[in-house]
């Protein structure tokens, strides 16, 4: 039995609906949105004194179920099939005396202006507004203009739909320039029973009267578990906001069915403020052997580890997840702007939401684990927020780290997965003669991370390398003492010139930053000072090496480049393009030394872009080793004019040993984990 049109122009044709509803029978046919569903958002708006009108009613027994509810009984429907009618004539007349049953075209209804306080739409705007056809628009604005005349002020016109876009789009556009308030709720789902993936909405139009001139648009949106709506700025935000829950069903329903073989990303938002809350990615292992209780785990990220490569990378990710042992892993990460009650509040806070997310094949009642280090949610503390006009919104945040340590970083927003720069903090000294506290039974509260910077350590990987790459200079023994002349293009905050400032006492530093606000924010935050050995220069370090070139060529033993790029379109974060391009690289090899080195932090993404990159050094710089950085993109260059000095690895490694000795000064500290030589053994020559 063939029930669908022959077009979409069908679905407004009488004729069509007579036959669908002879052939079809008895049987109630609800388009989608069942009772139990849209219940709780219809009582919001219909009360038991209404007027109700119904238009394009069908043989739905949503009216049956609102009368029989004692939600209202004053409801009167339409069809333009007199077939229907007839049927629900017969169907309901006796049982419900209340509610009538006419034969109407609500394009062209009998009944008086302001004659109804609801009017209710289940489908019928869908199955009319198919296209965007002059022909149908105009249809569609003749049952807009109908609808409004019927209501009374403060009259809801409630619009059951699947909210297509261009659908979606019409009702608010219409409604909102006519001065109504706009709602749309989503309904919540019945799980397995649901006939649609996609969600159901609930367009509610408030009627008011017409103000004359510009008033603003009130368009809210209310998703499933919330009660108290959320503010809008403009229809197309409403639309994108009702387009976002659209994909998050469809994602739910892939996910619930299938393995996802890439990670799959989303961000869960604040109901109050709309700014994104946690950040999800779903991991799933399919090596894991099944199992009755490792189907499904959440893992949440401490705060401020979000960045590490385990929880910030793809392959860390799947490591993770891997090592966990469950086939669907979902971590979890904290955003810094929000306030979190605890690992407990977090896990009733997302349990619901996470329960969506569910592999295929989980059992019935089966407990999900939430997962985190140490079991607690990690430490954040913002210590300083502001913009720069070069380097746009930043934050100076303390985190704790893995063990007993705290670290200050420097994060700009605008990448806020990559730390710019990070130092280990001191744990304050004990008091002479105070004794320790007796260990609480309650649980304490998270201490406070302590403000000192430890400038002794380097926390950055590649800055250890840079560090290392100056076992190349010239000379028998590369000793602290040499008078050294060094020149740093990017500050940062500032560890890896104050690194090379105190630990080689006879280097002369010179560093060039173009944004005066990361001068600021290095010394206020990250220890820095400027003295006799340590200059900064608030320029941009292409003019500045330029300037250098011209004046005052050969000049430096060591040079370093570590500045990011504020252009996040080019598949190369560090440095800016214009940094390595053969000009100005010539004029980088003038002002070095003939036995000089030249250390440059390459992280570059884009493959071909790097091949070039590497093609263009060995244009300038005879001799080049590269070095990576083990579980970053971060790879470290080092490039000398001359090719004389050509070394091995093995020679490199014992000429960094022979360094990191001299560095081991008696009452300086030097942390353990710094091994120079296996940073330059395993440096490649390209």
């Amino acid at each position: 039995m063939e029930l669908l049109p022959r077009s979409p122009g069908e679905f407004g044709s009488a004729r069509y609906w007579d036959r669908f509803f002879r052939q079809r029978g008895q049987r109630p046919f609800e388009w989608y949105g069942a009772f139990p569903e849209l219940c709780p958002v219809l009582h919001k708006y219909v009360r038991p004194r209404d007027k109700v009108l119904v238009v394009g009613c069908g043989n739905s027994e949503l009216s049956e179920q609102m009368y029989d509810m004692g939600m209202c009984e004053d409801i009167i429907n339409i069809d333009i099939s007199d077939a229907v009618i007839r049927q629900m004539q017969e169907r309901s007349g006796s049982k419900r005396p209340k509610m009538s049953y006419l034969l109407m075209d609500m394009l062209h209804m009998d009944f008086p202006d302001a004659h109804f306080q609801v009017v209710l739409d289940k489908g019928t705007l869908d199955a009319i507004l198919t296209d965007e056809e002059e022909a149908t628009v105009a249809k569609v604005d003749k049952m807009f203009a109908e609808i409004s005349r019927v209501l009374q002020v403060g009259g809801r016109y409630l619009c059951v739909s699947l909210a297509q876009a261009h659908v979606l789009k019409k009702a608010v556009e219409y409604f909102s320039q006519e001065g109504w308030v706009v709602r749309v709720h989503q309904v919540a789902g019945s799980g397995d029973k649901q006939q649609f993936v996609l969600p159901v909405f609930v367009y509610v139009m408030t009627k008011f009267r017409k103000i004359p001139g510009s008033a603003p648009q009130i368009l809210e949106i209310c998703a499933e578990e919330q009660d108290k709506p959320m503010r809008v700025e403009s229809a197309e935000r409403l639309v994108a906001a009702v387009k976002d829950r659209q994909h998050y069903a469809l994602l739910c329903s892939q996910l619930s069915k299938t393995p996802c073989g890439e990670q799959v990303s989303l961000d869960l938002c604040d109901k109050e403020s709309g700014q994104p809350r946690y950040t999800l990615h779903v991991v799933d292992s399919p090596s894991v052997k099944p199992s009755r209780d490792n189907h499904f785990a959440i893992f949440i990220i401490p705060q401020g580890r979000e960045t590490e490569w385990l929880f910030g990378t793809e392959e860390g990710r799947r490591q993770l997840a891997a090592s966990a042992g469950f086939r669907r892993l979902v971590t979890v990460a904290l955003h810094r702007e929000q306030h979190y009650e605890g690992m407990a509040g977090i896990q009733a806070e997302l349990s619901g939401k996470v329960m969506e997310l569910a592999p295929p094949g989980l059992p019935a009642q089966q407990q999900v684990p939430f997962l985190s280090v140490g079991g607690d949610i990690g430490v954040r503390t913002v210590q300083h927020r502001d913009a720069s006009p070069l380097s746009g919104e930043y934050v100076v945040e303390d985190v704790k780290g893995d063990g007993t340590f705290y670290f200050r970083r420097l994060i700009f927003l605008r990448n806020r997965n990559v730390v710019q720069s990070e130092a280990r903090l001191l744990a304050p000294a004990p008091v002479p003669g105070q004794r320790k506290r007796r260990k609480d039974k309650k649980k304490p509260s998270p201490a406070e991370p302590p403000a000192a910077i430890d400038k002794s350590y380097l926390c950055c990987e590649h800055h250890k390398a840079m560090v290392a790459g100056l076992c190349l200079l010239g000379g028998p023994d590369p000793l602290p003492g040499t008078l050294l002349a060094v020149l740093v293009v990017g500050l940062g905050g500032g560890s890896l010139p104050l690194f090379v400032h105190d630990y080689f006492s006879q280097a002369h530093v010179a560093v060039v930053e173009i944004d005066p606000s990361m001068l600021e924010v290095a010394t206020c935050w990250f220890g820095f000072s400027q003295g006799d050995r340590m200059q900064v220069h608030v320029s941009d370090g292409l003019d500045y090496v330029a300037k250098l070139a011209a004046e005052a060529p050969a000049q430096y033993d060591a040079i370093m480049f570590d500045v990011d790029s504020k252009d996040l379109t080019v598949g190369m974060s560090c440095p800016p393009p214009a940094f390595v391009e053969k000009p100005f690289l010539q004029k980088v090899k003038t002002i070095l030394k003939p036995e000089g080195v030249f250390v440059l932090n390459l992280v570059c993404r884009d493959a071909r872009l790097k091949e070039s990159v590497l093609a263009t050094l060995r244009e300038v710089f005879p001799l080049l080793y590269t070095r990576r950085i083990e579980g970053e993109v971060n790879e470290i260059l080092f490039c000398q004019p001359s090719a004389e000095g050509r070394r091995d690895p093995t020679e490199l490694g014992a000429r960094a040993r022979a360094l990191e000795e001299a560095l081991r000064q008696p009452g300086r500290p030097w942390d353990s984990s710094y091994v120079l030589a296996d940073m330059l053994q395993a440096v490649r020559i390209l």
